[in-house]
C-alpha cells in the first residue's frame, strides 16, 4: 500500500469515526466513508485526494461564484488578519470592512434596501429577519403580528426558525417540535397567500418570505406576474415582503440579485453565500430605509440579537474584494450569457433522451426533471436523478438531485466564471450519464 493510499484509507476510518456530516445520509457514509476528500480546488474544479479532478457542476452548494483558488482572496483576507482579525460589533463598536461593505451592498441592493445586520450565513440571516420583522412590529405598537408565511417547496434554512418557515415536508418532520406561527401558501398561487391571511388574520401576520427562485426545493421560477401580484398583496394587508437571496444573489440568475427580473422591491432581504463565494463565512439581513427609520425613531433600547461574528472584519473585507471580483469580471453577464448556453443544452439533451420531461433555467441556475410518461406526468418508480448524479460523478461532474414530494430533478448551479467550452463538457458528461442510467432501467 502506498503512503497517498494509507494516508487516504487513514483519513476514510476518522471521517466515518469522528466527522458527523450535514445533509448526508449517516448510513451511507458508515459504509463507504466520504464520498470525496477534496484537497483542492481551482476554477471550476476540484481535486480529490486520489488525484480524481472534477467539474463542481453546483459551485459546491450554490455558493462559489466567482469560481475556487482565486488567490488576491487569500491575500486579502491575510493582510486584514495581520492587521485587525475580529473585533466585536456588540455595543455600536465596528470596523472599516464591515462599514464599507454595508455602504456597499447599499448601493447594488434592489429597492431602497440601506441597512444591514451581519450573521455568519443563510440560515442566521432567516432566523434574524423573522427576528427583526416581529420586533419591528412589536415597536410599531403591533405585537399580534407575529406570523410569518412562507411557500411549499421553499428552503430558508435549517436553524428552528429557519426550518419551521422551511417549505419541503421532509426538513420539518426531522425534528419533533418547530418553532409556533409559521405557515404555508402555494408556491405558485398569489391567491393561495392571499387566502392564508385572511384564514389567520391579516392583523397577526408580520411577514411574507420568499425565495425568487425556489433552489433546493427543486429550482421553481415563479412568473413575473407572481411576485408582482405577491407585492400588492402584501401591501394592501400591511405585511412585510422578505426575499430570500441566500442562493439567488450576486449574479446567480444572470443578475444581481434575483428579485432584479421581477422589478419588485422588498422590505427585507436575506443575503449569505455567493456574498463572499464561500471563501469565508458570512451572511445577512437588509432592510429597507423606511424600516430603518422607523427602527431608529421607535427603538429606545438595546437591540437584543446579536452573533458573536456579526460584522467580522476579515469576513467583510472577503466579501468586498469578492464583489470587485464579480464587477471587475463582468460575470453578472457572464451568468446571463452562460445560463443561455446550459439552457440550450438541457433542450438538446431533452431532445435526444425520452426520460427527460421539463428543462428550465435562469441565468446559472438550471434544472432537468426526468418523467416516465410527458403526456400524463407520470413518474418513474424510482427517482433517476439520484442515479444519475451517481453515474456523472463517476465521470468528473458534481450535481445535485431533488426528490422532495415525489420529484424527480437535476440541479446546476456552476460557477458564474463558466465558459461555453465547459458547459459543452458538463453536456457531454451528462449524455453519457443519462445514458448509462436509461440502459440501466432497460427504457
Amino acid at each position: 500500500m502506498s503512503q497517498k493510499t494509507s494516508k487516504i484509507e487513514e483519513l476514510r476510518e476518522l471521517d466515518k469515526k469522528h466527522y458527523l456530516h450535514p445533509t448526508s445520509p449517516i448510513g451511507a457514509q458508515q459504509e463507504h466513508g466520504p464520498a470525496f476528500i477534496f484537497t483542492k480546488g481551482e476554477g471550476i474544479y476540484l481535486t480529490d485526494m486520489s488525484g480524481q479532478k472534477v467539474i463542481d457542476g453546483m459551485s459546491s452548494l450554490w455558493n462559489v461564484n466567482i469560481g475556487h483558488g482565486r488567490n488576491e482572496i487569500s491575500e486579502v483576507a491575510s493582510k486584514q488578519m495581520s492587521t485587525l482579525a475580529f473585533s466585536s460589533s456588540f455595543a455600536t463598536f465596528s470596523n472599516e470592512p464591515a462599514i464599507r461593505l454595508s455602504a456597499k451592498l447599499a448601493e447594488i441592493a434592489p429597492g431602497d434596501l440601506t441597512a444591514t445586520f451581519f450573521t455568519s450565513g443563510g440560515s442566521e440571516s432567516n432566523d434574524t429577519a423573522y427576528k427583526l420583522a416581529r420586533h419591528y412590529w412589536i415597536l410599531k405598537g403591533e405585537p399580534k403580528r407575529k406570523k410569518i408565511i412562507s411557500r411549499t417547496h421553499s428552503y430558508h434554512g435549517v436553524a428552528m426558525g429557519a426550518t419551521s418557515a422551511t417549505g419541503i415536508q421532509a426538513f420539518r418532520d426531522f425534528t419533533n417540535s418547530l418553532a409556533p406561527d409559521f405557515h404555508y401558501a402555494d408556491h405558485m398561487s398569489p391567491e393561495a397567500l392571499r387566502q392564508v391571511i385572511e384564514s389567520e388574520g391579516p392583523e397577526t401576520v408580520a411577514a411574507f418570505i420568499s425565495e425568487p427562485v425556489q433552489g433546493a426545493g427543486g429550482l421553481h421560477i415563479a412568473t413575473k406576474e407572481y411576485f408582482k401580484a405577491v407585492r400588492e398583496i402584501c401591501d394592501e394587508y400591511g405585511i412585510l415582503f422578505i426575499t430570500d437571496e441566500v442562493i439567488t444573489g450576486f449574479g446567480r440568475t444572470g443578475t444581481y440579485f434575483g428579485m432584479d427580473h421581477y422589478d419588485v422591491a422588498p422590505d427585507m432581504m436575506c443575503f449569505a453565500k455567493g456574498v463572499t463565494s464561500g471563501y469565508a463565512q458570512l451572511g445577512g439581513v437588509m432592510i429597507s430605509s423606511r424600516m430603518h427609520e422607523d427602527f431608529t425613531k421607535l427603538s429606545t433600547g438595546t437591540l437584543l440579537h446579536g452573533y458573536t461574528y456579526s460584522g467580522h472584519p476579515v469576513a467583510c473585507a472577503v466579501a468586498l474584494r469578492n464583489l470587485e471580483i464579480i464587477e471587475r469580471e463582468n460575470l453578472i453577464a457572464n451568468s446571463s450569457q452562460m445560463g443561455e448556453e446550459l439552457l440550450n443544452g438541457f433542450i438538446n439533451l431533452q431532445e435526444t433522451f425520452e426520460s427527460i420531461g421539463d428543462v428550465r433555467a435562469l441565468g446559472l441556475m438550471g434544472a432537468i426533471e426526468f418523467m416516465k410518461d410527458k403526456e400524463k406526468e407520470e413518474r418513474f418508480p424510482q427517482p433517476l436523478a439520484p442515479m444519475v448524479v451517481t453515474e456523472a460523478a463517476k465521470r468528473g461532474l458534481i450535481l445535485r438531485s431533488v426528490v422532495f414530494n415525489g420529484q424527480d430533478t437535476l440541479v446546476f448551479s456552476p460557477p458564474l466564471i463558466i465558459t461555453k467550452e465547459q458547459i459543452n463538457d458538463m453536456m457531454n458528461i451528462l449524455h453519457e450519464a443519462i445514458k448509462a442510467v436509461e440502459t440501466t432501467i432497460k427504457l
